[in-house]
């Protein structure tokens, strides 16, 4: 197996250091050396790199110009400063204003492999613990998913191999359906996993800011941009960016998004320095694009571009063996939350929960759940505490009884779905999530039979 080489960018003011970097750094580094701002800059651009190293003389003035230019172009690179001249002042200035070290003089070997590894050892486990961090509120685990409906297996099987991909995925689906915990599932169990993983909600932000939210801005490039900020897209680099309601992005902008998919660079807004991005993108969106590409709201090239995995969420109600295994697991979540001790639902909960419509989907589930532990006073949450706005709690009347064996649940639970479906075997067997020939499998299974049914008027 060959081992990956550490990439090195030096900026060398007197060529003081060049020699002992070199002899330290180059067998089992990729050393570039750049003697000009702007060629130094210029490769900081072009190339994404491990470590970088600034020599300079404290007499210049240039030093802290040259680490805040270069710390606002790689934010998360590690910088060590050299110097031929050892001055505390100095030193603790160029701490300050954010190099992660400073090696002065006499300049050793053995300092600079041990910085460097400190450096980049330092640099590995501050992407661990921000990975470590978002899992504790949320397990971003392909097998802690609740998929018990078949629609809804398999979503998680084509997500799971679109996972090791960098194509770019489009999910889309109701609002409420998990797009949003479904792209950072994937992002965390990517190669991409250690590296950013950037959220940004395209309908939560104005019109007139977006674009500065999503590639930046330079200094005086509108009223109100007082110092230079760093965009969405490059605080992603090497991760994942997730373009939640892509749909709401104008035309305007559209077309500058698509470039930074396509070729991986862009402007900053007010600047002509061209960025270099390394990104995988995972658009959503609740609209239908299609019909948008329709209406010229919505750029078919970049549509065709952000579609390369299409991945269409199920609701809720489409997916009714998750339903119960869902309530139970966000009953627990939502209850340690809130320092609650509760055992679980009634029979007449368990029956309500699993036969509304939920058309908030999953977040509605979720906010009935955590407003009933509120409300429940007992260890048991009760139908009582459940409120949803088009259900009466004190007159509703359980469609499956709890007492009778699950056999019997299970021929109600089809029952109840071909009733309100007419009787459409293809359209209960699709609230149901199951194929319509597993369908026709239970129905024969059952003895269930209706008289509009061809073969029941064979019979006849």
């Amino acid at each position: 197996m060959v081992k990956h080489k550490v990439s090195v960018l030096a900026y060398e003011e007197d060529s003081g250091s060049k020699d002992i970097l070199t002899e330290a750094l180059a067998p089992t580094s990729n050393l570039t050396f750049r003697y000009d701002h702007k060629s130094f800059q210029q490769a900081i651009n072009k190339n994404k790199y491990d470590v970088i190293f600034i020599n300079t003389k404290p007499s210049n003035g240039t030093t802290f110009e040259l680490l805040k230019n270069t710390k606002a172009q790689t934010p998360h690179t590690p910088i060590i400063i050299t110097s031929p001249l050892d001055e505390t002042n100095f030193i603790f200035k160029a701490i300050d204003e954010g190099a992660y070290d400073f090696i002065a003089p006499p300049f050793s070997k053995t300092r600079v492999q041990l910085v460097v590894k400190k450096a980049l050892n330092d640099h590995s486990k501050d992407s661990e613990i921000a990975y470590l961090r978002r899992r504790q509120d949320i397990i971003y685990d392909f097998d802690a998913i609740i998929a018990k409906s078949p629609s809804f297996k398999n979503v998680i099987t084509s997500l799971k191999k679109f996972a090791s991909s960098d194509s770019t995925i489009l999910i889309t689906g109701a609002t409420g359906t998990g797009k949003s915990f479904l792209s950072g599932t994937v992002h965390y169990n990517s190669p991409r996993r250690h590296h950013p993983f950037i959220k940004i909600n395209c309908a939560n932000i104005p019109e007139t800011l977006l674009e500065s939210e999503l590639f930046g801005h330079e200094k005086g490039a509108f009223t109100g941009a007082d110092k230079q900020r760093i965009g969405r897209f490059e605080q992603a680099d090497e991760g994942t960016i997730f373009l939640d309601e892509i749909g709401e992005i104008p035309l305007e902008i559209q077309s500058k998004l698509l470039r930074v998919i396509e070729e991986k660079t862009f402007e900053r807004v007010g600047g002509n320095k061209t960025i270099e991005v390394d990104v995988r993108v995972i658009a959503a969106t609740n609209r239908d694009l299609q019909q948008q590409v329709n209406d010229n709201k919505f750029r078919e090239d970049l549509f065709y571009r952000i579609n390369v995995l299409p991945v269409p969420l199920p609701t809720l109600s489409e997916r009714p063996l998750c339903i119960i295994p869902l309530a139970e697991k966000l009953l627990e979540k939502a209850a340690t939350s809130l320092k609650r001790t509760i055992k679980g639902f009634s029979a007449e909960t368990v029956d309500l929960l699993q036969h509304y419509h939920w058309p908030g989907n999953i977040r509605q589930l979720a906010n009935t759940i955590e407003r009933a532990i509120i409300l429940e006073e007992s260890d048991t949450i009760h139908i009582e505490a459940i409120h949803l706005p088009d259900i009466n709690t004190t007159q509703y009347k359980p469609r499956v009884r709890s007492n009778e064996p699950l056999i019997v649940q299970e021929k109600e639970l089809i029952i109840n779905a071909l009733e309100e479906n007419l009787w459409v075997q293809k359209n209960a067997a699709k609230v149901l999530g199951i194929s319509p020939r597993a369908l026709n499998y239970k129905v024969k299974k059952f003895g269930i039979t209706h008289p509009n049914w061809r073969r029941n008027k064979e019979t006849q």
